[in-house]
């Protein structure tokens, strides 16, 4: 390699690792949001609440940043192969972790509701350990792109029916409590959009970790993905869980 090859080769190295370090800031951020999403919605934390709502704002500008980042390096690097490969993991890895931390805003935003209308007993304790669960997945995926770890990465993606049994749970959990009370609908209506955005999080959580997998082997995992068979939820709430 030529004192001209090695040069190119340096910077390229040495603006990954700048936005790899923003990858790896921002998830922090993501796992910080969930955590306290989950403790503001048990506790109907409004100020937590509304101090998750305003970081979302630095975890989209961060995840601007890296895209203009990431375009910036293709462009001037112009890498090939294996690094084109990391670069484009770490574009999709920001997005993911952007839209898990769209879903922690909702859910902040929920919990302003959630404290001026009947309580529903177990529900915030029963969303916190499914949140765990999913910032466990979140922590562990990011680990394994930290280390390059297909096996670590694998086991986060089977860890998606867990979290698909606890939403499952929780839908005809609330569910009965809305048959058995017809006031208790409008609260578990705003409960169960934060247990599908919880999953949706588990399920981001699981892109980044087949991200990982495709890093390290090149290829995408050639099963599906597991799913508890009869995932449950109600329509009309599909679309709102999805902005």
């Amino acid at each position: 390699m030529s004192s001209e090859q090695r040069h190119i080769a340096s910077a390229f190295d040495r603006d990954l690792e700048t936005i790899q370090a923003l990858v790896v800031r921002m998830g922090g951020m993501v796992e910080r949001a969930i955590a306290d999403a989950a403790t503001a919605l048990e506790k109907l934390d409004e100020d937590l609440a509304e101090d998750v709502r305003r970081r979302d704002k630095e975890i989209d500008a961060l995840d601007a940043q890296v895209n203009e980042e990431a375009a910036r390096l293709i462009a001037l690097r112009a890498p090939t192969a294996t690094d084109l490969r990391l670069v484009l993991t770490v574009i999709k890895i920001s997005a993911s972790l952007e839209r898990v931390g769209d879903y922690a805003k909702n859910m902040a935003k929920r919990s302003h509701v959630l404290a001026t209308l009947p309580s529903i007993d177990g529900a915030g304790m029963a969303l916190r350990r499914m949140s765990h669960t999913v910032d466990r997945m979140l922590k562990d995926a990011l680990d394994s792109y930290i280390q390059r770890d297909a096996v670590l990465a694998n086991d986060v993606r089977d860890r998606d029916l867990e979290v698909d049994q606890m939403y499952n749970a929780l839908f005809r959990e609330f569910l009965t409590y809305m048959m058995e009370d017809p006031r208790n609908i409008t609260p578990c209506m705003h409960l169960h959009f934060i247990a599908k955005n919880v999953e949706r999080m588990g399920d981001h959580a699981t892109s980044i970790a087949e991200q990982v997998i495709y890093l390290v082997t090149g290829e995408m995992p050639e099963e599906a993905r597991p799913k508890r068979d009869g995932v449950v939820h109600a329509p009309e709430l599909l679309n709102e869980a999805e902005e």
